[in-house]
């Protein structure tokens, strides 16, 4: 017994420098599959433009709301149960309970799959989007295998050992991207519909890929596992009793993560119905609903990466001094994390509105036309990345404080009021697919707002509205003053709208830099909680603009 337990410490490493360096893993892990995210999906629009991403983007609507339903708990649930018994020294029910979970998600992979397989084409018709039927068959083989990949990504998870999610998460991507990209490069010349197909397909291979990783590396753990099962602590238990802690877990985390794709998929529905019903042809209305997905969605989803790195380490701080009733520190957590977000995503923002037809003539160059046409999008949904933001702060705090599914409720009803809004403004022809641009800003800011009502009712939270707002604002915009005209003056020099854009940006990341630290926007603390803070801190007090 006494050797299985040090073989268990030493292979899955339960020290507490271990858990951070596993939480390091998880992270970088998370950040490259998200950059590898957004550029597969440059190249992509550049082949098959706004109107080959309508077919794509519909697809994977549905696809991420059943993705959800399938496998969204599944990691966190069975972590949950695997450690808490391997806690107890019980490393028999450990493996059990993830036997169970592992039948239990591969029924509702099945169940996933034949409903998108079997129903693409009813979907399909349902969304007034015809062509996306063979996107979403495509896409539909993944769903028999993540599940899977989410079982036993918990299982290690569990054990302490974050290595096989990081591992499966990068080599997943990689081959999503490949396998994607190369799909759609042999059909985008005759047929977008099965060019749109081969990129959704990417997923398909991707998942089969991490199965396949995940599968080498379980089958190279079984002496490991088995030296610990023999060690094990014996304890009665059923696989009822197994099965209905499981579904306590699955469930709400479940409902929790479900409400983001179904803002999606509202989109999805409602879009290309509300433009044909407004009197734009079939032709246009894809190339309409293209243009958020294929040209806007893979901007704005970058500063996303921040955002989470942001709420990974406000949720702590907060549950801390709640738990212990430290008003001051509660209200200085949230404040510094709300404000460490306004100091990063105002730039991006004011940034995207100023350069939004450089940066995606640049990006998009083989689809010049359209790429103009997203203009005004992109500048909308510029905005939503700031109102996502303080959302997100809200609910991480409230989530710190124990009202676990209160922000999920609130961001449902953020999701009816984009409906109600994006119904009423893409059925405007002069509007169109700035509706619905409009309708994401006016969801966050709705869930935003009945987040912080609920943190002044349950933690009696004030926000310093001239410290976290004010000050970063007047620094973006000084910024955004600085890059417009940085930007004129390059290309009426060089008349190289790419050249222009770059030295334009590298001078916008300079000017607000340097205008943050000399306005005193931000301390010293709040810098350090940003990614790689104590570096930034460092090369500020080099050039000078901090002490």
């Amino acid at each position: 017994m006494q050797q299985n337990e040090e073989d268990y410490k030493n292979t899955n490493k339960g020290s507490s420098a271990t858990l951070l360096k596993g939480a390091t893993i998880l992270v970088i892990a998370g950040i490259v599959s998200k950059i590898f995210g957004a550029i597969f999906r440059i190249p992509l629009t550049n082949m098959i433009g706004a109107e080959g991403q309508a077919y794509y983007s519909a697809a994977y609507a549905v696809y991420n709301l059943l993705f959800v339903i399938a496998t969204a708990g599944f990691p966190v649930a069975i972590s949950r149960m695997v450690s808490a018994r391997i806690a107890e020294g019980d490393f028999i029910n450990a493996h059990k309970s993830y036997k169970v979970a592992m039948r239990l998600s591969w029924a509702l992979g099945i169940i996933s799959f034949v409903v998108m397989y079997f129903g693409a084409g009813v979907i399909a018709g349902f969304y007034k989007n015809p062509g996306s039927e063979a996107s979403m068959k495509a896409i539909s083989v993944a769903l028999l295998f993540t599940p899977l990949v989410a079982s036993m990504r918990g299982y290690y998870q569990g054990r302490q050992d974050m290595k096989p999610t990081g591992i499966t998460e990068v080599v997943e991507q990689m081959v999503r991207v490949a396998a994607g990209l190369s799909l759609a490069y042999m059909f985008y010349k005759t047929s977008l519909v099965n060019a749109a197909a081969g990129a959704t397909f990417g997923a398909s291979a991707g998942i089969i890929a991490a199965l396949l990783a995940m599968a080498v590396i379980y089958l190279r753990d079984k002496s490991t596992r088995n030296r610990l099962i023999e060690g094990s602590v014996v304890r009665e238990e059923t696989d009822k009793k197994r099965l209905k802690e499981l579904l306590a877990f699955l469930i709400p985390i479940t409902i929790g993560s479900s409400v983001m794709p179904i803002m999606f998929n509202i989109d999805a529905a409602i879009i290309p119905r509300r433009l044909l019903e407004s009197g734009f042809d079939r032709v246009m209305t894809d190339k309409l609903y293209g243009l958020m997905g294929g040209f806007c969605d893979p901007i704005i989803n970058l500063p996303n990466i921040f955002i989470d790195a942001i709420c990974i380490s406000l949720m702590p701080a907060v549950t801390t001094a709640f738990t212990l009733k430290k008003q001051d520190e509660l209200d200085g957590h949230i404040k510094t994390g709300l404000k460490t977000m306004m100091v990063i995503t105002y730039p991006c923002a004011v940034g995207l509105i100023v350069l939004a037809k450089p940066i995606l003539t640049m990006l998009f160059y083989r689809k010049y036309d359209e790429a103009v046409m997203a203009v005004p999008a992109l500048q909308i949904l510029a905005v939503s990345i700031i109102t996502l933001a303080i959302m997100r702060t809200f609910s991480t705090s409230l989530q710190g404080i124990g009202k676990m599914m209160l922000p999920v409720w609130n961001l449902f009803i953020g999701a009816i009021v984009k409906a109600i809004v994006s119904y009423i403004l893409l059925g405007i022809p002069a509007i169109n697919i700035n509706g619905a641009a409009f309708g994401s800003v006016i969801a966050y800011v709705t869930a935003g707002i009945l987040n912080y009502r609920a943190l002044r009712k349950y933690a009696n939270v004030t926000i310093d509205m001239k410290s976290v707002f004010i000050k970063p604002l007047i620094a973006a915009l000084i910024m955004g003053a600085a890059t417009f005209a940085s930007y004129r003056l390059f290309y009426l020099v060089t008349s190289s709208n790419s050249l222009s854009t770059m030295v334009s940006i590298i001078i916008a990341v300079i000017v607000y830099f340097v205008t943050v630290f000399k306005m005193k926007a931000v301390t010293k603390d709040e810098i350090e909680m940003m990614p790689k803070g104590d570096l930034i801190y460092r090369i500020a007090v080099k050039m000078r603009v901090a002490k």
